[in-house]
């Protein structure tokens, strides 16, 4: 059965909305109502995963397809369903009745999901039980209210039915990490850049990377980062995007052992100006870029996005560049820096500013030079409906402990 789910999901576009599909297809929605307890996929991340069950006596509007499974909305994609598990709907009722205002546009937040998590009919713990939610899922809510209890409940919609998750089962979802590396190198031979905090060790990243493998998270691309700040992609709880600003010799070097060994994916936004031509001879203690060869090696872990081309510098008061340049001018270096990148990914469409540094001619540039989104070194986590142009991003230094990296990282609320 899942087989034939991921061989339907090759043929969509990814991250494709169930409105789409449905019109895709040609085929009208219509009512069933389920004869058993049935398990529902949906795809989530690059997965398409068991994302939950369906209890006996619940009614879903779903589309027919040639396969064996039905398909309906989950979140921001598609659910799949056997079909054996459905009858259509008996007697003569509206089923419309039943199912409340469908048309309550989304809250731009999500619940999050830390295990099985039970879903009612109404807000009461007493009502039928709809299903459950699987654990690991980021799921899109409608709306909130208080009970007579002052107990908070989440009002959510799966397969055209509002339904009900309290606020004791899951969470309100904080934001999705994104972390930001520039430098690595090995303890003894770090004798120049010990005291940055642009610098890590070896040993710290590995250890992180072996915290985030552990604790079983997802790392997500740019690509994927930008589906969930426009509310358009499914995707799991425990989830972080990496990122690597510069392009220096070290990435190759050493990060890409470790996040290739642990099946991670992650960013490199390059400075396309400092691309070597050559391999150099690594030597620590200077600022090495990757060459044409190495930034190709890294690819098959490291997606390739911008740094700019010139803009990479500071004026006589240590402020960056960019900041004082022209719109055409920070255009055309917005536009050459993409152009020159196209050698390693034709899809150049995610901006990191020099320095953090950015103003609103800058916001402006990376927009008409095409760009989809930028990030900033402002603290914090990406959340829905973010501006796509000011994402935040989290530093975790060489120094930092676990403790502290899980404190950063994980679904707590940021202070």
């Amino acid at each position: 059965m899942l087989i034939r789910v991921v061989f339907s999901l090759l043929l969509l576009l990814s991250g494709s909305a169930s409105a789409s599909l449905l019109s895709q297809q040609g085929q009208p929605a219509r009512y069933m109502q389920t004869t058993e307890d049935a398990i529902i996929w949906a795809q989530v991340g690059n997965d398409v995963v068991t994302v939950g069950n369906v209890r006996a006596g619940q009614i879903l509007a779903v589309v027919p397809t040639r396969a064996d499974y039905y398909e309906f909305n989950f979140g921001f994609g598609t659910g799949f369903i056997d079909k054996g598990h459905l009858e259509p709907v008996q007697g003569k009722q509206r089923v419309e009745d039943n199912l409340g205002d469908l048309n309550k546009p989304l809250s731009n937040q999500n619940l999050i999901t830390w295990r099985d998590t039970p879903v009612y009919n109404a807000p009461d713990v007493g009502s039928a039980p709809f299903g459950t939610l699987a654990d690991n899922l980021r799921y899109p809510i409608i709306g909130k209210l208080k009970d007579r209890l002052n107990q908070t409940w989440y009002q959510i919609r799966i397969g055209n039915r509002l339904a009900w998750v309290s606020s004791l089962d899951a969470q309100p979802d904080n934001g999705i990490p994104v972390l930001t590396y520039h430098h690595i190198l090995r303890d003894e031979e770090n004798t120049r850049f010990r005291h940055t905090s642009t610098t890590t060790s070896v040993r710290a990243f590995s250890n992180q990377m072996t915290w985030l493998r552990d604790q079983g998270y997802t790392t997500l691309s740019m690509y994927q980062l930008e589906g969930y700040v426009r509310n358009k992609m499914n995707l799991p709880a425990r989830a972080v995007v990496i990122t690597f600003d510069d392009g220096l010799k070290s990435v190759n070097r050493y990060a890409w052992p470790v996040l290739r060994a642990y099946g991670f994916k992650a960013t490199a936004f390059i400075i396309s100006s400092r691309i070597k031509r050559h391999p150099q001879k690594w030597e620590p203690k200077s600022l090495q870029f990757m060459s044409v060869s190495e930034l190709k090696e890294i690819q098959d872990v490291f997606d390739v996005q911008s740094h700019t081309h010139f803009l990479h510098r500071v004026d006589a008061y240590h402020r960056p560049i960019l900041l004082s340049r022209s719109y055409h001018n920070i255009l055309f270096d917005f536009a050459r820096s993409r152009r020159g990148l196209s050698q390693f990914n034709p899809h150049v469409l995610y901006l990191s500013y020099p320095f953090g540094g950015y103003n609103a001619t800058a916001i402006q540039a990376a927009n008409d030079a095409g760009f989809h989104m930028a990030v900033t070194t402002v603290t914090g986590k990406v959340k829905p409906g973010d501006n796509p142009f000011l994402l935040k991003r989290l530093y975790i230094l060489r120094t930092d402990s676990l403790e502290a990296m899980s404190r950063l990282v994980s679904n707590q609320p940021q202070g």
